[in-house]
């Protein structure tokens, strides 16, 4: 069974930053991209960013482009995928899912893999 640790999160005020990790096991990667999903309250989960499998390229949904970061890092039996949140705004209050197998289908960013837990981002005006 596939299982994402996401840690991380918490309480910030606008304009500050915040840090997420998801750890996965290097035996039960997909080929596709990792990343990161959120869901605020009374909305749809929507993608934020993502790593591909070989960490050279990274993609962003349009509200956080320029204001967060993702990179992974490799060891020799788990793979960590990080997300640097910066200047966040209270519109980025939302849970915050990892995701393990996300690609594109009908022009849209889709996990088809399995989550994580969620983890809470609150941000605060």
């Amino acid at each position: 069974q596939v299982q994402l640790v996401e840690s991380g999160g918490g309480s910030v005020q606008a304009g500050g930053s915040l840090s997420l990790a998801c750890t996965v096991s290097r035996r039960t990667l997909t080929r596709y991209a990792m990343g990161w999903f959120r869901q605020a309250p009374g909305k749809e989960r929507e993608f934020v960013a993502a790593i591909s499998t070989s960490g050279g390229s990274t993609y962003f949904a349009d509200a956080v482009k320029g204001r967060f970061t993702i990179s992974r890092d490799v060891a020799e039996n788990t793979v960590t995928v990080h997300l640097q949140m910066n200047s966040l705004k209270p519109e980025d209050t939302a849970v915050y899912y990892c995701a393990d197998s996300i690609r594109t289908y009908e022009n849209r960013w889709r996990n088809f893999g399995s989550w994580g837990q969620g983890t809470q981002v609150t941000v605060s005006s």
